[in-house]
């Protein structure tokens, strides 16, 4: 038997998955948590929905189970094989979504007062771990395509540039790929970080199908990232919130890690997401290759189809260029304003048709294809984007505002004394919330952030649009949060 037999007999298990069938299936007077008892105590119109079977499963942490912060047992068993089917020296399997598995990359790597180097388009998450951990952000500008209303990636030179004026940074974080498949040149950036023997985190949520097709980009890990966060159920066939942390070097302290996972995850996690991972594991495992080949065909059969549209275009990829290195094909994403609309309007209209986008914004709408979308769904989809009807208007350019100022920490900005402003007297002052429009979460300002006329002038324009505004303690932005002297 051959080293790839050995591997496909050894991801065919599922270790955790086996265990709480068992268990859900067992007769038992339970004295436990929690209160409804495998749903003897459910709620008739939830059972109604969701069927009596799934809460037989919903268990706590019987010794049979393992637990999930000293795991010696079918959670070590399946964290173990997901390791080695992601290209890992280790795994943590994660219950509160890729959120904490950011926020602890960051609490393992940054103290009080340390500086981590980080894109500008990163997700709300990193800020939640810059207020948690005190860190010190230095930012770097994403490349930006002003007519396409695009957010690329960060190159090597800009993080090389960051890193030679902060040579004291403890870390580096990077966004691959970013919501619409756009890939940096993450090699050359590991071998820069590295240089500075310091770690690469990568938040590689939407990339978690990438160690399994070679068309696709390569993965984080396979190119030199130190620890990578990856949203298995944004891609593949895990429940939402079950995601993966992966490690694949010595320049972080396991114990940093784990001591950080335990402040963010639940100290009650959910055995269904947590089963739900060691399924979606094995499943990549085994048929991963031949699940991402239908869904290659699939995303190319849509590709070829809504660029014979008039007035639309979709995003493609012939040559690498500055910070955009690779394109991941299953992610789609059409360009509407030459249909003289903006993406929050057509959204709307493709719902009404029954076709959902992942990610609508001003110029264009992103849409996820996955091993779970069938050749019915790209029809639709095609058929919709046939129905629309060019109108004669022309968008306005509202480019994404560089990084305002930073003043003080986002930690010392949120646990400082604030008080509310109107809007237009908000310039100047420094932001104690923050404020994106959401999806896709990133945001405009953040505590501790100067607030400028540029950042003020964009979050107006999109809501305008019908982009939401999140996060804020006023979503219609009549005041923002602002920090007192």
């Amino acid at each position: 038997m051959n080293s790839f037999d050995l591997f496909r007999l050894s991801q065919s298990e599922t270790p955790l998955l086996n265990q709480l069938k068992e268990l859900a299936n067992l007769s038992e007077a339970a004295f436990y948590a929690p209160g409804h008892k495998k749903g003897q105590g459910i709620s008739p119109l939830l059972a109604n929905l969701l069927g009596n079977d799934v809460f037989k499963a919903d268990l706590p942490e019987l010794p049979e189970l393992d637990n999930l912060f000293i795991p010696s047992g079918v959670i070590q068993k399946a964290q173990e094989l997901a390791a080695e089917a992601f290209g890992a020296k280790k795994t943590w399997f994660l219950v509160n979504g890729s959120t904490c598995g950011v926020i602890a990359s960051i609490l393992a790597t940054c103290r009080e007062g340390d500086k981590i180097i980080l894109p500008r388009n990163s997700h709300l998450s990193v800020i939640s771990g810059l207020i948690l951990s005190g860190a010190i952000p230095i930012f770097v500008e994403p490349e930006y395509n002003i007519e396409r209303d695009l957010l690329y990636s960060v190159t090597p030179e800009s993080v090389e540039k960051a890193l030679q004026q902060h040579p004291d940074a403890k870390a580096v974080m990077v966004v691959y790929p970013t919501y619409h498949g756009i890939c940096c040149d993450l090699e050359k950036i590991a071998k820069i970080t590295h240089d500075y023997n310091i770690p690469l985190i990568v938040d590689e949520a939407h990339g978690a199908h990438f160690t399994f097709h070679p068309s696709l980009p390569p993965s984080a890990l396979s190119l030199g990232a130190d620890l990578s966060i990856q949203s298995t159920h944004k891609v593949l066939g895990a429940m939402t919130q079950a995601s993966m942390l992966h490690l694949n070097s010595d320049r972080i302290e396991l114990e940093r890690i784990n001591q950080a996972l335990q402040l963010v995850q639940s100290s009650s996690p959910s055995y269904l997401l947590l089963a739900s991972l060691d399924a979606a594991r094995q499943q990549m495992a085994l048929f991963g290759y031949d699940l991402l080949n239908q869904t290659l065909e699939l995303a190319d059969t849509a590709r070829q189809q809504l660029s014979q549209i008039p007035h639309l275009s979709v995003l493609d990829f012939s040559r690498q260029m500055t910070g955009f290195h690779y394109l991941d094909r299953t992610r789609l994403t059409v360009f509407v304003d030459q249909l003289g609309r903006n993406g929050y309007d057509v959204d709307e209209d493709l719902r009404q048709l029954g076709v959902t986008a992942e990610l609508p914004m001003m110029r264009h709408l992103s849409f996820i294809i996955s091993i779970s979308n069938i050749l019915a769904d790209i029809e639709k989809l095609v058929t919709a984007f046939q129905s629309l009807l060019p109108v004669s208007s022309t968008l306005p350019s509202i480019p994404f505002p560089p990084a305002s100022p930073l003043a003080i920490s986002p930690r010392q900005a949120f646990f400082s004394p604030t008080d509310f402003v109107t809007i237009e007297k908000s310039v100047g002052l420094v932001s104690a919330e923050l404020v994106c429009p959401y999806p896709p979460g990133i945001p405009v300002l953040m505590p501790g952030e100067i607030i400028t006329s540029n950042a003020i002038d964009y979050l107006l324009q999109v809501s305008k649009m019908g982009a939401s505004i999140t996060k804020c303690s006023d979503p219609n932005l009549a005041v923002l949060k602002v920090c007192c002297a």
